[in-house]
């Protein structure tokens, strides 16, 4: 690999060219490369045919909306992804994190300061343990129940299923992909895209206590989802795909 190809690439998808070009010019200029792209449709293109570390997407764009293209990347891979906001617009922001995005940055911005982001982002993620389980659909079980990560559902052993919210589903998957491994409180909410502490009911261990009583035997000596010493949780038992 040689030095260029050994620098982080990251996608700008923003329609605005007086913005765009600009932006990805600093960028090369602080030794990152950058692709540009107007568009969800082309976004998805460059994608497809390279390897993006890091995606800095403006949420308002004509067509396909940056939301709408956060959460496929989000459900599809796992490149960190930076929202553009316009300023003030506090719901998007917040949709945009529910939706998985790593971080915004609200216009107009210093381009030093997102540059600090792309470093602290990339610094965070690539910092994270590495998934055991591939991020495709797929029914993992462990004991007597089976998480269907693309139903979004878990069945306990007599069929029937038991409903989570969206941050103990994330909590859940997060834990399962990287069993018998020792998460912080900081991984997990960074795993689960809950670093806005409004959006997963306030605390990663709030929702560990919630999945432990729906799915302990006993919730006072958990079996599954035991709490580590000096700060953390690990999932205790080694869970089977189909």
């Amino acid at each position: 690999m040689s030095k260029e190809e050994s620098r982080p690439h990251i996608l700008v998808v923003e329609d605005s060219r007086d913005i765009r070009e600009p932006l990805a010019r600093y960028l090369r200029e602080h030794f990152y490369r950058a692709t540009t792209a107007a568009d969800a449709a082309s976004a998805r293109k460059v994608m497809k045919g390279a390897a993006i570390d890091l995606v800095v997407l403006d949420i308002m764009m004509p067509g396909e909306d940056g939301l709408s293209l956060c959460r496929s990347i989000r459900e599809t891979a796992q490149i960190p992804v930076i929202l553009l906001t316009a300023k003030g617009e506090e719901v998007d922001r917040i949709i945009g994190l529910e939706m998985g995005a790593d971080d915004y940055i609200a216009k107009p911005f210093s381009p030093r300061e997102l540059i600090a982001r792309i470093a602290a982002v990339l610094r965070r993620t690539q910092a994270l343990p590495p998934r055991q389980k591939p991020p495709e659909s797929a029914r993992i079980r462990f004991g007597d129940w089976t998480l269907d990560t693309g139903q979004r559902e878990l069945v306990g052993a007599e069929g029937v299923a038991i409903p989570l919210s969206s941050g103990e589903f994330r909590l859940l998957t997060a834990l399962l992909e990287r069993p018998k491994i020792s998460l912080t409180r900081n991984q997990l909410l960074d795993l689960t895209k809950g670093r806005d502490a409004e959006l997963f009911d306030r605390s990663i261990d709030n929702h560990v206590s919630r999945l432990r009583k729906k799915i302990e035997p006993d919730p006072k000596s958990p079996r599954y989802i035991k709490t580590v010493w000096g700060g953390g949780y690990i999932f205790a038992v080694e869970p089977e795909t189909e």
